[in-house]
């Protein structure tokens, strides 16, 4: 029987802000959206904890045994800098910047999001659909959303018509926001402004003559809006009402309001059951901007080449350091919080690889299954990462406890155990035992380095004093020193 049939799973709805039993529409079988990035400039860190935070997510339906499509979307073309519908398109902008083509820019930032996410041992998406790869299918949204009246066309641009929508629907229920304090709050439209009202958004723009991202339509040259894309490549991968839409919490008004909107007036339908939201990420208690400084990118974590840290870290540290927050919740990042983040994942790792070495007894003195359920209640509160982590390290200082001839456990509970961590902390969270690589990497420096004490020992012995000097220079400029003594030469790794 799969897991999901045993474990009643709750989840917060933005929609609703309460927690609700998850419940899909086919039984055994998830539809997930989630916004993905727009490919003009490296993937920024808020944006890995956004996506790993729907890992974990789609990590976990998968091990309670749903069959799970996850969709996430690239955008390639039509997000403009500013959300009122006006500037340049941000890959347009670019390019022009460069004076490359913007498709160059899409590949080397596509390339750099895949990368980065790899590093964190993301799984990818079930599909992974592109803005530019859907044109003709945004054209004909459009053309039903006008057919049916809520958009209207001017000087060859398409716009959605917030006011017409809103007299029988509610614009603005997901981020709780109401039309009449929208508009009461809205500057007056400028006076070269196509929009009949400030709230109206853009479902195709007509291109400036300088606008290099375009493509034929019936009303012109142009481009599709921003929110269209996600609509219809949702619709088209998951139906017209799917399981679950997530995204960042910034995504929510007005990207995911509009979404809503121009869903529900090309359908008829509401096309998501369950809407979840993921937190922004601080540095140092502010929030993260490249204007200030305040920032730091993926790789600047792995390498520590950032004022900010005191070294660099492994990608599965700092996505255990993610993973202790729950993806609702602001997390700040630091430099001390990513220490004491490495510290606790390697006294994980540690206890897991010992977990299958523990001496057993005829009793357990520790009850390992009712801990397994623990972990599931913890996976069933909204993907409470935070609390999963702290029920793992009960079991952690259970195996410290045998190890140190305080605790005993059975044969069959010793298997259970390491089982069921193995299933956390890999198949889950979604971690990597780095720890393992590094002790592969260390034995073999060591035996590299006695390799070349042999060969400098055999030099001084044939009197090659050049030789045997030339390998210990080199290895100091390298951080090894060697030092010879009565037993020997041994080698320090200098800090």
């Amino acid at each position: 029987m799969a897991l999901y049939k045993e474990q009643s799973l709750k989840l917060y709805n933005s929609m609703t802000g309460e927690k609700e039993i998850f419940k899909p529409i086919n039984e055994g079988h998830i539809g997930m959206y989630v916004c993905g990035p727009t490919v003009y400039s490296n993937v920024h860190l808020g944006n890995c904890r956004t996506f790993i935070s729907f890992d974990l997510i789609f990590r976990y339906f998968k091990h309670l045994g749903y069959k799970i499509r996850y969709v996430r979307n690239i955008t390639d073309a039509g997000h403009l800098e500013n959300d009122a519908d006006s500037g340049e398109d941000r890959i347009a902008k670019k390019a022009r910047l460069e004076q490359i083509e913007p498709m160059e820019v899409v590949q080397r930032y596509t390339v750099d999001f895949h990368n980065t996410l790899q590093k964190f041992n993301n799984l990818p998406p079930s599909i992974e659909p592109t803005a530019t790869g859907h044109i003709v299918e945004q054209i004909e949204t459009i053309k039903i959303i006008l057919d049916k009246g809520f958009a209207y066309e001017v000087n060859g641009s398409v716009y959605f018509d917030v006011l017409k929508f809103n007299k029988n629907h509610d614009y603005g229920k997901l981020s709780g926001r109401s039309l009449e304090d929208m508009i009461a709050n809205t500057r007056e439209l400028a006076a070269q402004s196509d929009k009949r009202n400030p709230q109206d958004f853009a479902l195709w723009k007509k291109a400036e003559p300088q606008h290099i991202m375009r493509w034929p339509s019936p009303w012109s040259d142009g481009f599709p809006g921003w929110h269209l894309e996600c609509t219809v490549m949702s619709t088209k991968y998951l139906g017209e009402q799917f399981d679950i839409h997530g995204g960042g919490m910034d995504l929510k008004f007005p990207h995911h309001e509009c979404e809503i909107a121009q869903g529900e007036a090309s359908t008829g339908r509401n096309p998501v059951n369950y809407w979840l939201h993921a937190n922004m990420l601080t540095l140092n208690g502010q929030k993260m901007a490249k204007s200030t400084g305040n920032n730091i990118l993926p790789n600047e974590i792995f390498s520590g080449e950032n004022d900010n840290l005191s070294k660099g870290f492994e990608p599965s540290v700092a996505r255990f350091f993610m993973l202790q927050a729950n993806y609702r919740s602001i997390l700040d990042f630091s430099n001390t919080a990513l220490l004491a983040s490495e510290k606790g994942f390697n006294r994980l790792m540690d206890a897991y690889r010992y977990s299958s070495q523990l001496p057993v007894s005829a009793t357990s003195s520790f009850s390992v299954s009712e801990w397994k359920q623990r972990c599931y209640d913890a996976m069933n509160d909204d993907f409470n990462s935070p609390i999963l982590i702290a029920t793992l390290f009960e079991a952690v200082k259970f195996i410290v406890g045998v190890k140190e001839g305080n605790e005993q456990i059975t044969t069959e509970d010793k298997e259970l155990l390491h089982n069921t961590m193995h299933d956390f902390i890999f198949d889950v969270l979604g971690l990597l035992d780095t720890t393992i690589t590094n002790q592969d990497n260390s034995e073999k420096l060591s035996g590299t380095v006695e390799l070349l004490i042999k060969l400098r020992a055999k030099a001084r012995n044939n009197k090659d004093f050049a030789t045997s000097d030339q390998i210990r220079d080199q290895l100091l400029a390298l951080g090894i020193q060697l030092k010879d003594g009565k037993e020997g030469t041994v080698f320090t790794l200098e800090n």
